[in-house]
């Protein structure tokens, strides 16, 4: 029997509101079992002195009243080896910039669902960027013709262009049916948004092939 143990990911939440800290702690928790909630502290200094640290991925709150700039604290986490996942309240597109300038893995807002926020956390694991939903489309508005797509939204588009059904996309790709889809119907409004209809099989198979995602096998 050739059955390994997957080692869980180690996750800490920084966050100022103590009962949407517990909150989110239990609500990964139960999304996720490949998941590990090791650490959920009220303050920066708490992160850094806790016995876990440094954990796999940092889940932190954008908006700390600490008045320590946000770029010290992505550099600080940076050189200790350690991928930060940003989380906001709101979702203004220059602040979210400037943060992915500054060093951030990614941008959640604190409404996204735990589905979305379990799929950011592996993604910051496996070294992808990963912009919350609603924040993705504000920051492709700007863009014109094709719009910029995460590297998991690239996978998925390549996989369902290739014909493959959404329950494959996800087996694939090791998300679940749900994520697969709002996944899809992300980069269907990207691309909306920036002038171009995709919401067929056919027509993003064929927009897949043309930015390059897909190559045509003839």
């Amino acid at each position: 029997m050739n059955e390994e143990a997957q080692t869980p990911i180690k996750v800490a939440i920084v966050d100022d509101h103590r009962m949407l800290l517990g909150a989110l702690t239990e609500w990964i928790r139960s999304a996720a079992d490949d998941i590990e909630m090791v650490a959920a502290v009220a303050t920066w200094p708490e992160l850094l002195t806790h016995e876990a640290f440094p954990v796999d991925v940092v889940l932190l709150d954008l908006d700390l009243k600490d008045n320590i700039p946000i770029s010290i604290k992505l550099q600080a986490l940076k050189a200790a080896g350690v991928p930060t996942m940003l989380m906001s309240a709101y979702s203004d597109p220059n602040v979210v910039r400037e943060a992915l300038a500054a060093g951030a893995q990614g941008y959640i807002v604190k409404s996204e669902n735990a589905d979305m926020i379990v799929e950011a956390i592996r993604a910051a694991v496996r070294g992808d960027s990963f912009i919350s939903e609603e924040l993705d489309v504000a920051l492709s508005q700007s863009s014109t013709g094709s719009p910029k797509l995460s590297a998991q939204e690239r996978r998925v588009m390549a996989l369902y262009g290739a014909g493959e059904p959404v329950k494959s996309v996800a087996f694939k790709l090791g998300i679940s049916d749900e994520t697969a889809k709002s996944y899809l119907k992300r980069i269907r409004e990207k691309y909306r948004v920036a002038g171009v209809d995709v919401g067929t099989k056919v027509a993003l198979r064929k927009r897949a092939i043309q930015d390059g995602i897909l190559l045509q096998n003839d």
